[in-house]
């Protein structure tokens, strides 16, 4: 059970219908300084043109005990809903349904199912998750609205780095190619509490509706534990029309986060 809620809150924290050019990226000049405004405006002028999208991806989860692969299958109505099916040999094992006020998922390992809102798992992680976080995550986008952050600029590894240190407990960086100003790495970190979040995105398609990641790598520190999600989209739809089917098996018992 522990297994599926891990890559639920990780996850939420080819072929192709649509015609797809690979993303060359450059790196940062050590001398090309930006301010962090224009790093910004440049992010969000990126094209983001979908009402639904459909992912059909692999994923790869790991633990200090465990290792275990998946499929899953993510369907997205552009700020409304995201349906995530997490299979193991064509059975489905667990499934979650995110909507931007409720949390809903089930898990066939132990029989267990979670109905409630974002506070407790965003405890139980240690960073504040809402719908629109889940879902920047998934379409290679800053996690925060960065227009309402403000942000110290650097060039590390050739990426510009915006740091925000505004908080204290929580210390947050994002980092960009020079390019398409594409992410390529964000963390959350918590040194107080020995926490950091990390979200590595290696490799960018552009597609006609938006540039989308091809993989994304999720990893989880707290104190001496780290947990790892490798995701490999194998194929993606625009615009379909997609259905949002969620029951709860009879029989289940509710658990909750406090």
């Amino acid at each position: 059970m522990k297994k599926y809620i891990g890559l639920f809150l990780i996850l939420f924290l080819v072929s192709c219908k649509a015609k797809v050019v690979a993303i060359a990226e450059t790196k940062v000049a050590s001398d090309n300084i930006m301010t962090a405004e224009k790093i910004i405006e440049n992010h969000y002028n990126n094209k983001n043109d979908f009402s639904t999208l459909y992912i059909k991806a692999n994923a790869k989860y790991q633990d200090v005990n465990q290792s275990q692969n998946v499929t899953a299958e993510i369907k997205i109505k552009k700020d409304d809903r995201i349906l995530i099916s997490v299979r193991v040999l064509g059975i489905t094992m667990a499934k979650a349904l995110i909507t931007p006020t409720s949390v809903q998922y089930y898990a066939k390992l132990g029989n267990k199912y979670f109905e409630g809102d974002y506070a407790g798992l965003s405890k139980w992680i240690g960073t504040d998750l809402d719908y629109y976080k889940v879902q920047n995550i998934f379409l290679g986008k800053a996690l925060d609205d960065m227009h309402k952050g403000k942000y110290q600029v650097s060039i590390i590894d050739k990426w510009y780095k915006l740091d925000n240190n505004s908080d204290s407990l929580t210390k947050k960086a994002f980092f960009f190619e020079g390019d398409n100003f594409l992410i390529k790495k964000q963390e959350v970190t918590q040194d107080s509490l020995e926490r950091k979040l990390q979200i590595q995105y290696p490799d960018f398609k552009k597609y006609d509706e938006m540039i989308l990641p091809l993989s994304l790598i999720i990893d989880a520190f707290q104190k001496d534990a780290q947990t790892s999600i490798n995701i490999d989209y194998k194929n993606v739809t625009f615009n379909e029309d997609l259905s949002f089917p969620y029951s709860v098996p009879e029989g289940y018992e509710r658990i909750f986060i406090e």
